[in-house]
């Protein structure tokens, strides 16, 4: 069965490691910064509204992490933005990717939409994806980096 909880402070020696694999894999596209990683892991610990860490547990072990972002968008209403999720290897398979996005969905009643991105390399999590309601956008991000 898996539970959720905020992440805290002290998540920090559990959660860094996991971000390092996490941006290891094929589920990111392009290096960050391990400052920027640092940074965001402090912002979604603070008390700063639009990002929140969570720790996934299962069976009284810790799965994996997430980092959702808060948002408004004209065109739907409230968003939430799945940033990062990050299952354990070992606990891949089992069910938990798709009891955290139910979780997720009942936790935030009144969003309107959910996003998030997946890379090409990623086919596992893009068919959780799918199975689940995504459907591609069909935009074309474009950024500005400063």
């Amino acid at each position: 069965m898996l539970t959720v909880h905020l992440m805290t402070k002290q998540d920090q020696a559990y959660v860094m490691p996991k971000v390092q694999q996490f941006y290891a894999s094929d589920a990111v596209d392009h290096a960050v910064p391990a400052e920027i990683l640092q940074q965001t892991f402090e912002q979604a610990v603070s008390d700063n509204p639009l990002i929140t860490g969570l720790i996934l547990e299962a069976d009284g072990e810790k799965a994996g992490y997430a980092y959702i972002t808060h948002m408004y968008s004209t065109e739907a209403g409230p968003c939430i933005i799945i940033e990062e999720l990050f299952i354990e290897p070992s606990m891949r398979g089992k069910g938990l990717g798709q009891a955290f996005f139910h979780w997720l969905f009942d936790a935030y009643p009144n969003t309107a939409r959910f996003r998030l991105e997946v890379t090409p390399e990623n086919p596992r999590a893009k068919a959780l994806y799918e199975r689940l309601g995504f459907v591609p956008l069909g935009y074309h991000q474009m950024i500005r980096e400063r």
